[in-house]
């Protein structure tokens, strides 16, 4: 995740501060414009709006009043972009020209585009470690890494349908795209025709293929093919790759991101996948609300145009001041924000940024692996770590998901996403609704261990919940590629918000089950003589965890998680 954030602080042309040359510039109105929706859009963007019951003529798309851009560029030292949504042009200008485009009367705001510390620096914590395969033959734990980074998702289950993403067309905004135009990996894509368009906003110019790796390696995640091993589950799907990072750039980042959605919009993307975010460097935590920032009213804008939003959670889980809180724009409440677990424990990965936002929504959505194999450099396979990572491995689950079911809307399937995660309807603010799981698409229903498994018991003094039978028995672990068992359990308020969540970890019999909580199972001795033949059973239930009745308030929710079985208690 790159940490790209402009400071967009809004005030009153009086308060503005002069110093700034780069501001937005935003007019009253779009007074004679002409607009022609059929001429403007791809035929994808037209029937993603009529499926959507979006306006074909609605005044966000039509074009900034060309007299008004005239009279302001004029007085620009430097044009930036434009955006046709918030009606609004982005200039470098003096001092001097600024006081004069603040008088003019089609100018409602000026607003100044804030930067401080603007070196852009990736904090994917990425751990390049180049290992030399053959296109046929790549390395058995790379293979093994790469296919349970797909199935912890279920993917399988898509690739034994045939279902890739065909007919889904997906744009990718990052900081570049080199080697995709050589690349063994993406060859299918190239073959097939399946990158439909590229723009450079950097450059302006067509060229995407090349600067940072770092779009390779996520495109990688959601449509890589390596040998025979899927990357990513999108492999069948469309794409629009725009670049819209620099390394050091001290204000357009947050323009061109604006701008490359407006053009993923028009050229019919059904899904974007953002695995950049803006945060320390020019935000406040406190600001992180949803509305604030620019680029999360148009990662919303880009919803309500009918958009799936992905967007990386970001990486700031171990930052002091951050590591409470998500960055832009993935803080917008109409978008899906991925957080990261690591691979081998499905804890949050440290680095994950952690939710909620600042006004007590529930972030991160869903998550997926943290740490993923991607494809490197020409014959490379890199693992390498990041929520960069985990959003495409989203994204390219979520067009075989809407693939399944092509009348959904965005929102809708945002909501379904939501629904298959294996932890749904318990979340917390570390995995959201846990990863999502591609049987729910299939069977239409998710895959659950007994639902005996756990109990929520009433005491005196306490709620207790209870395990009723050995982990042992539940094969799901393996499955979906846990070494352990986990009970997760949350307390809610009234207005649903988290007061508190934990996870527990049930220790299978290899890790010490036996010797744990061992006079709950009447074995005093706490020797393990069992043999296959003679599998432990619990002669007791097992408490595993307790609330006072005390935390439970009126209206309060205890919510507890088990493999799938949800539970509630409340008073």
């Amino acid at each position: 995740m790159r940490k790209l954030m402009i400071v967009l602080y809004i005030f009153s042309i009086g308060h503005i501060a002069f110093a700034q040359d780069a501001y937005w510039v935003f007019f009253t109105d779009k007074n004679n414009t002409c607009f022609d929706p059929f001429s403007y859009f791809d035929s994808y963007a037209i029937e993603r709006r009529i499926q959507n019951n979006i306006s074909l003529y609605d005044s966000t798309d039509f074009p900034l009043t060309s007299s008004y851009v005239e009279k302001v560029t004029l007085l620009a030292e430097e044009v930036l972009g434009e955006t046709r949504w918030f009606n609004a042009l982005a200039i470098f200008a003096t001092e001097e020209n600024f006081l004069k485009i603040q008088t003019f009367p089609f100018v409602r705001e000026i607003v100044p585009i804030r930067s401080s510390l603007m070196l852009c620096q990736y904090r994917d914590l990425i751990s390049e470690q180049e290992v030399p395969v053959s296109n046929n033959n790549i390395d058995s734990s790379k293979t093994i890494f790469a296919s349970a980074q797909v199935q912890r998702m279920e993917g399988d289950s898509f690739i034994e349908k045939g279902i890739d993403g065909k007919g889904i067309r997906i744009a990718v905004f990052d900081g570049g795209f080199p080697e995709v135009d050589t690349h063994i990996a993406f060859e299918h894509l190239r073959k097939n025709n399946k990158i439909i368009k590229t723009w450079n906003f950097c450059n302006k110019k067509e060229d995407v293929y090349g600067y940072s790796s770092h779009g390779r390696m996520v495109l990688s995640c959601i449509a890589g093919i390596k040998g025979n091993q899927k990357l990513g589950l999108a492999t069948g799907a469309e794409f629009l790759l725009a670049r819209t990072e620099v390394e050091i750039e001290r204000y357009k980042e947050e323009v061109w991101w604006l701008m490359a959605a407006e053009w993923a919009d028009k050229n019919g993307a059904h899904i974007i996948n953002s695995s950049l975010g803006y945060g320390g460097e020019r935000y406040y935590p406190s600001q992180m609300d949803g509305k604030y920032s620019l680029v999360t009213r148009a990662a919303n804008m880009a919803a309500s145009k009918g958009i799936l939003v992905v967007n990386a959670a970001g990486n700031e889980g171990t930052d002091k001041e951050w590591n409470r809180s998500i960055i832009a724009p993935a803080d917008a409440d109409s978008i899906l924000t991925i957080g990261g677990i690591f691979p081998m424990s499905d804890y949050r990965i440290n680095f994950s940024s952690v939710g909620p936002t600042a006004d007590g929504r529930l972030k991160p959505n869903v998550v997926a692996w943290g740490q993923a194999s991607v494809a490197g450099k020409t014959e490379w396979v890199y693992r390498v770590s990041g929520t960069s990572f985990s959003s495409p491995l989203v994204a390219g689950f979520a067009a075989c998901a809407w693939q399944t079911n092509p009348n959904l809307t965005n929102m809708q399937l945002k909501t379904e996403i939501e629904r298959s995660a294996d932890l749904y309807p318990y979340f917390d603010y570390d995995l959201g609704y846990g990863v999502p799981q591609a049987g729910y698409f299939i069977n239409g229903k998710k895959t659950t261990i007994d639902p005996d498994a756990i109990t929520i018991l009433e005491a005196e003094n306490t709620i207790q919940i209870i395990l009723n039978h050995s982990p042992e028995k539940d094969s799901l672990h393996e499955k979906k590629y846990r070494n352990q068992g986990y009970i997760y359990y949350h307390v809610q308020d009234e207005k649903g918000v988290l007061v508190k969540y934990l996870v527990l970890s049930v220790p299978q019999q290899e890790s010490g089950y036996d010797n744990w909580n061992k006079k709950d199972r009447g074995d005093s001795t706490g020797n393990n003589e069992n043999t296959e033949e003679s599998e432990p059973k619990l002669e007791k239930t097992i408490v595993l965890a307790q609330v006072e009745k005390s935390e439970l308030k009126p209206g309060y929710i205890l919510r507890v998680c088990y493999n799938g079985i949800v539970k509630e208690y409340s008073k």
